[in-house]
């Protein structure tokens, strides 16, 4: 008797699923027309700028040396300005603040951001960054959320976290010359 019931029951489960399935796959249609078609460079462009000006990146960071991972620590990047370089392709300037740890910086960053279809990931090769050292990174940022690894010498890690809105922005950072990606001659 027990053995009927059960069947009886992934049965009654079973249909209701596929009961649902041709509505969930309407429902599903017009996302999966919308994901094939290629998104439209300028309106990512015009929304990451508007996205990532007056944030902070609050999350935290790992760090990795030979092989050994050390606990997470708390991290915070404030944005208070992305603005595209106009005369080269992929590059930007970030106003950033920088803290982590006993580091408190403020200063511009020229950094190249590529993009995986509707995704910007941020990427800095060899960049020295003033009064830090020189670093290597790729960050990826989608929705409210960015993760990446660090490269700094042979000592390196994981970062990630949230971005959040501002209420209101702070005052743009002093001007300064910015820290430039060294692999890429900029």
């Amino acid at each position: 008797m027990m053995h009927h019931s059960r069947c009886w029951l992934i049965t009654a489960v079973l249909a209701l699923g596929l009961a649902k399935a041709p509505a969930a796959d309407k429902a599903k249609a017009p996302d999966s027309a919308t994901a094939d078609a290629k998104p439209d460079q300028a309106e990512l462009e015009k929304k990451f700028a508007e996205d990532l000006s007056g944030v902070v990146f609050s999350g935290s960071y790992s760090v990795t040396t030979g092989g050994q991972e050390k606990p997470a620590q708390m991290e915070k990047y404030t944005i208070t300005r992305v603005s595209k370089v106009k005369e080269k392709q992929d590059t930007w300037l970030f106003s950033t603040r920088i803290q982590y740890g006993k580091t408190d910086l403020t200063l511009p960053l020229v950094l190249n951001v590529k993009w995986a279809g509707d995704t910007p990931v941020i990427t800095l090769t060899n960049l020295a960054i003033p009064a830090l050292g020189t670093f290597t990174s790729r960050v990826l940022i989608y929705g409210d959320r960015y993760a990446g690894t660090w490269q700094h010498g042979k000592t390196g890690g994981h970062l990630w976290g949230r971005i959040e809105k501002l209420e209101k922005p702070d005052a743009e950072p002093a001007p300064a010359e910015p820290a430039k990606n060294e692999a890429d001659g900029k």
